[in-house]
């Protein structure tokens, strides 16, 4: 969820960009470029948090049950 939302807010500010640099038509400003970047980044490292948290707690239930796959 969160990473979809995360390249969803990216291709906005990738598209202002684009239409800055082409036509000349940005529709955010400088403020608004950096606020739409930082919330991409944000919820790019809350997806990346998210699916790290999965895995331990998905390696943590599996040593519990006794299955150690690492050989």
């Amino acid at each position: 969820m969160f990473l979809i939302t995360s390249i969803i807010v990216f291709v906005v500010y990738f598209a202002n960009v684009a239409l800055g640099a082409f036509s000349n038509a940005a529709f955010l400003g400088d403020v608004g470029e950096m606020l739409v970047l930082f919330g991409a980044s944000i919820l790019f490292v809350a997806a990346i948090l998210k699916k790290e948290a999965d895995r331990k707690n998905k390696d943590s239930s599996e040593h519990s049950n006794g299955r150690n796959t690492d050989g």
